[in-house]
C-alpha cells in the first residue's frame, strides 16, 4: 500500500501550448523500477515495528487497536499474529477503517506476499493490491518470520483508479491534475507551492519546467518528501517519471502510458 499511496503524490505535470502530458494517463507497475533500499521488518517478544516506516511503527502484537502519532493516513494501528509465517494488521482514522493488510512468508522463507486495502480516498471506493519482497536480510533469532530486510520485487494493483491520473492545461501556463480516488490540484510551473487536495499525507506541490520536462515538489507541512522529474517520450504515448523520495531516502523510475 505505501508505494500505491506514494504514487497518488506523484502525478506530474507539464504545462505549455500543445503539452504533451495533456490527458489521461496509466502507471504501468510491471515496468517500473523499484527502491533498492529495503524495508525491515522485527516482529519479536509480542512487539511488532517497521524500522523504514516514516514515522516508525512499534505496537503490541497482540490483535488490538492501539494509539499511533505522527502518521497522516491513520491514528490507530493493530497486528495479530496468526502462525509463524502469516500476520495479519490494520489502521483506522477517527474510528474510520484506513487500512488493512495479510503478509505471508514463502515456505522457504524467501519471499514476502502483502496483500493490501486502502479505504482513505475522498472517492472510487477502496482501493486494493499486492506487494511482493524478496529477502535480503535474515531475521534475527527467536523472530517471526516476517522479521528482517525485504527488497521490492513486483506490484499489482487491483484497482486501476489508483494509478490513473488526468491532465489539463490552461492558459499556456497553468495545469490541472485529476485522479478518478479524489486527489487534485491547479499550479503554475513557477515553482510556488499550492495546495494538494484529497490526500493527508501531501499539502501543497509545486511545479517548475526544466526543458521539455517538468520538476514537481512534493511537501508536508512544508518540508519536501518527494522530487519527481517527468518526461514524455517522442511518441508522446508513454511517460517516465524519476522519483526522488526524500522522506524515505530511495529512488524509483515509473512508466505511465496514456490512454485512448
Amino acid at each position: 500500500m505505501k508505494r500505491i499511496l506514494f504514487l497518488l503524490l506523484l502525478v506530474p505535470v507539464l504545462s505549455w501550448a500543445q503539452s504533451p502530458f495533456d490527458g489521461t494517463w496509466k502507471v504501468d507497475l510491471s515496468k517500473s523500477k523499484f527502491p533498492k533500499k529495503p524495508d525491515e521488518y522485527l516482529l519479536k517478544d509480542g512487539m511488532y515495528e517497521c524500522k523504514t516506516c516514516k514515522p516508525e511503527i512499534r505496537v503490541k502484537a497482540d490483535g488490538q487497536m492501539q494509539a499511533v502519532s505522527g502518521d497522516p493516513y491513520y491514528d490507530m494501528r493493530m497486528v495479530k499474529v496468526v502462525d509463524d509465517k502469516h500476520v495479519e494488521s490494520a489502521a483506522t482514522k477517527g474510528g474510520k477503517d484506513a487500512a488493512k493488510w495479510t503478509m505471508a512468508v514463502s515456505d522457504d522463507g524467501n519471499t514476502l506476499t502483502t496483500n493490501w486495502s486502502y479505504y482513505g480516498n475522498p472517492s472510487g471506493g477502496p482501493v486494493t493490491g499486492t506487494d511482493t519482497e524478496t529477502r535480503v536480510g535474515k531475521a534475527p533469532a527467536g523472530a517471526h518470520a516476517i522479521s528482517g530486510s525485504w527488497r521490492d520485487a513486483k506490484q499489482d494493483v487491483a484497482t486501476s483508479d489508483a494509478v490513473t491520473f488526468t491532465y489539463k492545461t490552461s492558459g499556456g501556463d497553468t495545469l490541472s491534475m485529476t485522479t478518478p480516488t479524489g486527489q487534485s490540484y491547479t499550479a503554475k510551473l513557477d515553482g510556488k507551492e499550492v495546495p494538494f487536495v484529497g490526500d493527508p499525507g501531501t499539502t501543497t506541490v509545486s511545479l517548475k519546467r526544466i526543458g521539455d520536462s517538468v520538476e514537481e515538489t512534493d511537501y508536508r507541512d512544508g518540508k519536501p518528501i518527494s522530487v519527481s522529474k517527468m518526461t514524455v517520450s517522442a511518441d508522446g504515448k508513454s511517460m517516465t517519471i524519476e522519483v526522488d523520495d526524500k522522506l524515505h531516502g530511495t529512488k524509483s523510475t515509473f512508466y505511465a502510458i496514456k490512454q485512448g
